[in-house]
């Protein structure tokens, strides 16, 4: 396994739609391992491949709290095939917008249909923080960051930041 570096906004890489991918087959169980251990690195409890550069349809998550032993998932070609009507507001942050959070409001639960590591079709039914993670998630594989929830306002007050944050990170000596 190997740590990836991680893609921060505004990356224009960020914003472009994922590939599905033909099969889980060994590249892609690789890519989901070396995305896992980045994501634990991190730390965090989602990954999208195009945050690691790869616009493929792959994503990783475990929402296990930390005392507790992990439970990933991995999933290719991830698509929501239901929603519910009621909605759940979340504070979500993101490894690709780092040190920012507000909430978004996305249905509060859903069913996802993927492809797991051994290229079996499953079927999950999500609610409460794995739902709002696996929408999270699927919107990086279309090219959606989570503060495109938000008002044009906030977005752009964050994005300025990030921007200046890339400037003094770039001019400051190794």
């Amino acid at each position: 396994m190997a740590q990836l570096p991680i893609i921060t906004a505004p990356d224009p890489r960020l914003l472009k739609k994922s590939a599905p991918v033909a099969a889980v087959d060994a590249e892609v169980r690789q890519l989901m391992a070396d995305m896992l251990e980045t994501m634990y690195r991190a730390p965090g409890i989602g990954l999208a491949a195009p945050q690691v550069g790869v616009l493929s349809r792959v994503i990783v998550l475990d929402i296990a709290p930390e005392d507790a032993p992990p439970a990933p998932l991995k999933m290719a070609n991830p698509e929501i095939v239901w929603v519910s009507d009621d909605d759940a507001a979340y504070n979500e942050g993101c490894l690709s917008v780092p040190e920012h959070y507000a909430d978004v409001v996305r249905p509060a639960s859903c069913v996802v249909r993927y492809l797991d590591e051994n290229n079996a079709v499953r079927e999950l039914t999500a609610e409460g923080l794995l739902a709002t993670c696996v929408q999270h998630e699927i919107d990086h594989l279309d090219g959606v960051l989570f503060i495109d929830h938000l008002t044009a306002l906030k977005r752009n007050i964050i994005l300025r930041k990030l921007v200046k944050a890339k400037k003094l990170g770039a001019g400051a000596p190794a």
